[in-house]
């Protein structure tokens, strides 16, 4: 942490040391964009909070070279729960990803592992210093910050606010944040102390139970008899040892909370992710009921994308309209996560609620067993999981993989290295990916020392994922999601593709 005592200019201020924030400062200062992160909170969260990664996280992890950071800090876990008030949970292990499953892994560290990289890349992050004005002009925008050290003023190109749910940013900027207010509240705990021979006697009874590192173990409880207390009246142990009770006829050995909280299904989505000189991503974009543990993983996704645009922009080359794509992108993401968690938070409500109470019992029951089929499990997880994002190719007539994910296939190169694509995108570069075997782009950098071009074969043949359509070159954004693909061979037609996907995407000439 270092200290803001005098009137600075940086070319990106982030507002909020969550997730996000870190992420996408990281990613900014990856591709070597002065940015400076600002946070009110004088020490990051101890509590755990958001408490996992899903796979599309932990794979956005990898493309930077840090997944064993995050793996060797949590634990693996199958799958996650669609809602807690199924009794089968999603199987993530049929997924066509390196990471078929869920990371264990509390808020907290994961922002202290995000910190760390930050540090690793000199990014300051400034705790203790609250945004409390925001301006914003045609050249760029400042921020007063009130901080240790009294008032200053942070001028930037571009201010990213990502300071949650109640974001200073976003209504300083004037974003409206409509959406459907708060009828139903849960309440969630961690604790040094539990009887674990309850656990599945919990669960079965709709209590989400899991063992968390340093011995903690989360438990979220919905008492029908509770579930309209204001989310703003503090839970107390023995509030929470007695709706335990009445929910599964025993209070689990609770003891030693270590955090206790209440939280509602208010769902709100930004009307807008940017404003000028002003973007937002995370909370500040999108609030939900945290069924599914989505918030987080969306956040850092939110980052992922709007980090390389950002730094582009600045760096001059960005086409056109580059920067608008985030807002495109992501808030359509937001808007389907926002849609999505509203329908699993019904299915969590009505069996709570007298008069649905019964036949609700008997849509899980019903819905418990689709899910056991593999076409049902493989569509939901893959929501859930986030690896079926994909994002709206510009025209007609584009390869089938444009827009989706890219999966980490294996590859060998014309040397007979045998790498992985991910391995690739470390520094944050578009990736060029010849698969022709031959007469390829092989290491022309195309004008541009920001597209990395790559020439390999998938290492060994059926290795690929199975839902990979066949491509001869494909281009891979920096966030890992497919700019542009082509099944072309003929030299002439592969060669004009290229440079018209090159130039939009990269403002690379791409001459063969």
């Amino acid at each position: 942490m270092t200290s803001l005592s005098a009137d600075v200019t940086t070319e990106v201020l982030v507002v909020g040391a969550g997730p996000a924030g870190l992420l996408l400062a990281c990613e900014l200062a990856l591709a070597g964009v002065r940015t400076r992160v600002v946070d009110k909170r004088a020490q990051a969260h101890r509590e755990s909070r958001a408490l996992n990664l899903h796979p599309r996280s932990i794979e956005l992890m990898d493309m930077r070279g840090l997944a064993g950071r995050f793996l060797a800090a949590g634990r693996t876990v199958p799958g996650w729960q669609f809602t807690a008030s199924l009794k089968r949970p999603l199987d993530f292990t049929v997924l066509d990803t390196r990471h078929p499953y869920a990371l264990l892994l509390a808020q907290s560290r994961t922002e202290a592992l995000l910190a760390e990289r930050a540090r690793e890349l000199g990014v300051p992050v400034h705790r203790g210093c609250e945004a409390v004005a925001l301006r914003q002009d045609p050249g760029g925008a400042e921020a007063d910050v009130d901080g240790p050290g009294g008032r200053v003023t942070v001028r930037a190109a571009y201010v990213a606010g990502c300071d949650g749910g109640r974001s200073f940013v976003r209504e300083a900027a004037g974003i409206g944040f409509p959406g459907t207010p708060e009828s139903m509240t849960a309440i969630v705990g961690d604790f040094a102390a539990a009887d674990h021979a309850d656990n599945e006697l919990a669960r079965r009874h709709g209590v989400l139970v899991a063992r968390l590192e340093d011995g903690l173990t989360r438990f979220v409880v919905m008492d029908p008899a509770r579930i309209r207390v204001p989310s703003t009246e503090p839970v107390t142990l023995e509030e929470f040892r007695t709706s335990l009770r009445q929910v599964c006829g025993t209070d689990c050995g609770i003891g030693r909370p270590r955090w206790l909280s209440r939280f509602g299904n208010a769902t709100r989505l930004a009307e807008t992710y940017r404003r000028g000189r002003i973007l937002l991503a995370g909370d500040a974009a999108h609030v939900h009921f945290p069924v599914g543990a989505q918030g987080l993983n969306t956040g850092l996704q939110d980052a992922m994308n709007l980090g390389w645009k950002l730094a582009a922009t600045l760096r001059g080359r960005a086409p056109a309209g580059l920067l608008d794509t985030y807002h495109d992108e992501r808030h359509r993401t937001g808007r389907e996560l926002t849609d999505l968690t509203r329908a699993q938070t019904l299915l969590v409500e009505l069996p709570l609620t007298a008069p649905y109470g019964a036949a609700a019992g008997l849509l899980c029951e019903l819905l418990d067993t689709l899910i056991g089929l593999p076409e049902v499990n493989r569509h939901l997880a893959g929501r859930l999981s986030a690896l079926d994002t994909a994002y709206p190719p510009a025209g007609s007539g584009a390869h089938p993989l444009t827009g989706r994910r890219m999966p980490d296939i294996p590859l060998t190169t014309a040397g007979g290295t045998t790498t992985r694509l991910y391995e690739h995108l470390h520094d944050g570069r578009f990736v060029l990916l010849h698969l022709g075997g031959g007469g390829g782009p092989a290491d022309r950098a195309y004008g541009a020392a920001h597209v990395r071009t790559v020439r390999a074969l998938p290492a060994a043949p059926g290795e690929e994922p199975s839902s990979l359509p066949a491509a001869t070159e494909v281009l891979v954004r920096p966030d890992g999601h497919v700019a542009w693909a082509t099944g072309t061979t003929r030299p002439r037609d592969l060669r004009a593709e290229r440079a018209r996907a090159l130039a939009r995407w990269t403002s690379a000439h791409g001459a063969a």
